[in-house]
């Protein structure tokens, strides 16, 4: 249960996770500040203060932590496979900035608690070259091959928070992010993740047509829908853990199958036409439950297939808006589009 009116800092506030979890903490009670670069794009936030800052600068970070007892450090820059893949440098940079400050902010304002949230990047590409893959445990990140650019810096960072918990007893916790998805996130312009890419392409395409897939589409990963990751981000902060630990399904798909799926949920039947010129990632990902089971004993519940039913309503709703989504209307739509009658 939430400690009523504890005061907390979501950094990343404007994003789609970050967004997510500040809703999250507002119904279970907690006093939520949330900071970032832009206000969430899709819906005003329900923080009960929201700062617009740049994290990459030092007093920005020592303002956002003044008064709050635990830091949820979403904050990052960060996008789909062609964006990661394309900006190496400057993704980096922003980054370790944003990360070292943050942590330092926290450390001299006397923060209780800092989440840090890491990725599934940080793991090694000679674990990850097949598509039958085998699940990821957290002990696997070393000896180290993580993807380069976001993936070295995310585990350089899961380090530098391990000095500061070691050194200065800040209260940490590291969790690793297996691919997260659902309404409110970004779906196009570059930075959006392939559930949202295949579901928006789905949106646009005439039943009967094509649908571009980046590579040959027998790549694997695990998807986790947004709600379960807030919860899990929340249990985790009070259970206490310190160490670095996984938070995603383990239920591995190929991108082929994603697509089915999305396609079958929108009632279209499309053709699938694949480019292997496209940035693909690493050929299998999934991620090992066991220790999320046994530090919460809980793990993330809802299916693939109920995410795609719960989000393809909402980015076939913004497309339609833009005059650019295809029938048939999806089920659900009302919850978007009130006016939409099936």
């Amino acid at each position: 249960m939430a400690e009523s009116g504890r005061r907390v800092l979501v950094t990343g506030a404007g994003g789609f996770i970050g967004h997510h979890l500040v809703k999250h903490l507002k119904k279970l009670g907690y006093w939520v500040r949330g900071v970032d670069i832009k206000a969430p794009e899709y819906e005003p936030s329900p923080a009960d203060e929201f700062i617009l800052a740049d994290l990459r600068c030092f007093e920005h970070c020592a303002r956002a932590v003044q008064g709050v007892r635990d830091v949820y450090h979403l904050a990052a820059d960060m996008g789909g496979i062609g964006y990661i893949t394309a900006n190496h440098a400057n993704l980096t940079r922003n980054n370790i900035l944003i990360d070292c400050h943050m942590l330092e902010a926290a450390r001299l304002a006397g923060v209780e608690r800092f989440l840090y949230t890491s990725s599934a990047c940080i793991y090694p590409g000679y674990r990850q070259n097949e598509p039958d893959v085998t699940p990821l445990k957290e002990e696997y990140a070393l000896p180290a091959d993580p993807e380069k650019g976001y993936g070295w810096e995310k585990l350089f960072a899961e380090q530098l928070v391990t000095y500061y918990h070691e050194e200065y007893g800040l209260d940490i916790r590291i969790v690793r992010l297996h691919n997260i998805y659902g309404p409110l996130g970004t779906y196009e312009g570059g930075k959006e993740k392939a559930p949202a890419a295949i579901m928006r392409k789905v949106a646009e395409a005439e039943d009967g047509g094509t649908i571009e897939v980046w590579g040959d589409g027998k790549q694997t990963r695990s998807f986790c829908y947004v709600e379960d990751c807030v919860e899990g981000l929340v249990r985790l902060m009070g259970s206490g853990w310190t160490k670095p630990i996984n938070l995603g399904t383990d239920e591995l798909v190929t991108i082929d199958e994603l697509v089915d799926i999305v396609c079958d949920v929108a009632g279209k039947r499309l053709r699938k036409v694949y480019d292997v010129s496209k940035p693909q990632g690493v050929r299998g990902r999934n991620s090992d439950n066991t220790l999320l089971r046994q530090v919460l004993g809980w793990e993330p519940r809802i299916r693939l297939r109920e995410g795609i039913e719960r989000t393809y309503p909402w980015i076939w709703a913004e497309l339609a808006r833009k005059g650019r989504a295809k029938p048939p209307v999806p089920n659900g739509i009302t919850a978007y589009m009130p006016a939409v009658k099936r």
